[in-house]
């Protein structure tokens, strides 16, 4: 029997999410594998390096090129959702309240980490097949080292959410700093990025952007909320147009359409709510749209290797950033451990991050595998290593927050 696209397309979204959910209910994963672990996971699990591999021809029928196409237009949008609420939720003024402290401490959480991952992908670049086509040395040394250092801010809040923290003055803490590495990760993406052939359209896309930035900021201040909602989605399409065709890449795009809003413009529960189904309705497709792009070619031990080193960099770099930080600013007894391993937190916007250099490609498929699988261990170690910590130290930590 002939089955068209559409029929196709939609046994590839009953897979898409049965499969994540059934693992992640029935195999009771949630303490150390949030559903939306799973869902990365079981994206890699369906892509061709597993699932292709072991059923070539089901997976080709299923995830043909046609209906491949339709989940990645569903994925671009998605992705560019939640990456402007992320842009939205930065709170830049609390952390110019306690600019010392977010300085220091939000510098040491990414700089080393950087450096350690910069160190790691300066080894890989005496060997073929990790440095994309299109990279510099130090695009990709910049790349790899930086995707090491990456907080994903969006889930962090699901995590500190989970973990009964969000509100309390140490998980307010914790988003200052992540907030303003967030902002470093997108302009150091921006240089990686940037294009000396099309510097003239990229410089007049900033020029453009600040001057349409004054005159959308005046109209969302005049309007009432249910309309701002319709008008910031039409801003975040017209501002990832004109950073794609500057050669910025949508996502860059999408980041400064949600920064230069403010969240005091929205009702909080409803972002809170539209945010938590955009990652339930949608984004599950990005997942699997991401795991699609993995690949073992050089086979499963060189990238598992590769993909051992990276986390240990970035642990170890960030843990060592944090514990340096609490030292300078006198941290209270375990306030550095928690702090460094729910920083550690990468999945969302480090898959985001290692997406675009995979398109730009500076990164091969073989690295884009092995930063997927660091980015996998590192958000699941978050919770397991935070939770007993917190039960020790809490109450002291909330005494002198």
């Amino acid at each position: 029997m002939h089955m068209g696209t559409t029929e196709i397309f939609l046994i590839a979204m009953t897979i898409i999410f049965s499969v994540p959910y059934l693992i992640w209910r029935l195999g009771g994963t949630d303490y150390y594998a949030p559903l939306v672990v799973v869902q990365i996971i079981a994206g890699i699990l369906l892509g061709p390096g597993v699932m292709g591999r072991a059923f070539p021809e089901y997976y080709s029928f299923v995830f043909n090129p046609q209906v491949v196409q339709s989940l990645n237009g569903i994925a671009w949008w998605a992705v560019m959702i939640f990456v402007m609420i992320a842009g939205i939720e930065l709170d830049l003024k609390k952390a110019w309240e306690h600019r010392r402290e977010s300085t220091i401490t939000a510098g040491l959480a990414l700089g080393t980490p950087l450096l350690f991952g910069c160190i790691a992908a300066l080894g890989l670049v005496g060997y073929a097949g990790w440095m994309g086509p299109k990279a510099h040395d130090w695009q990709f040394v910049l790349g790899v080292g930086m995707a090491c250092a990456v907080t994903a801010l969006p889930i962090l809040i699901l995590l500190m959410e989970k973990l009964e923290i969000l509100r309390q003055p140490i998980g307010q803490r914790i988003l200052r700093y992540a907030s303003l590495d967030d902002i470093a990760i997108w302009g150091v993406l921006a240089v990686i990025l940037l294009d000396w052939d099309r510097v003239g359209r990229q410089a007049g896309f900033l020029l453009v952007f600040a001057l349409a930035t004054k005159l959308f900021r005046m109209l969302m201040v005049r309007i009432p909320e249910r309309d701002r909602w319709y008008i910031s989605f039409i801003w975040l399409a017209v501002c990832a147009l004109a950073a794609d065709w500057a050669g910025l890449h949508f996502m860059v795009g999408a980041f400064l359409a949600g920064a230069v809003m403010d969240a005091e413009w929205f009702n909080q529960e409803k972002m809170d709510f539209l945010r938590a189904n955009v990652l339930m309705a949608v984004m599950p497709v990005f997942f699997l749209s991401t795991g699609l792009r993995t690949n073992w070619a050089m086979g499963g031990s060189a990238v598992f290797l590769v993909a051992l080193v990276l986390l240990v960099a970035s642990v170890s770099g960030k843990l060592a950033g944090i514990h340096l930080a609490g030292k300078i600013l006198k941290w209270g007894p375990g306030e550095a451990s928690i702090i460094g391993w729910l920083l550690q937190t990468k999945a969302l916007i480090m898959i985001i991050f290692v997406n675009i250099l995979l398109d730009k490609q500076i990164i091969t498929s073989e690295t884009f595998t092995a930063l997927l699988l660091m980015a996998i261990g590192s958000t699941m170690l978050t919770v397991p290593m935070v939770y007993p910590k917190l039960q020790r130290v809490a109450q002291l930590i909330f005494k002198t927050s």
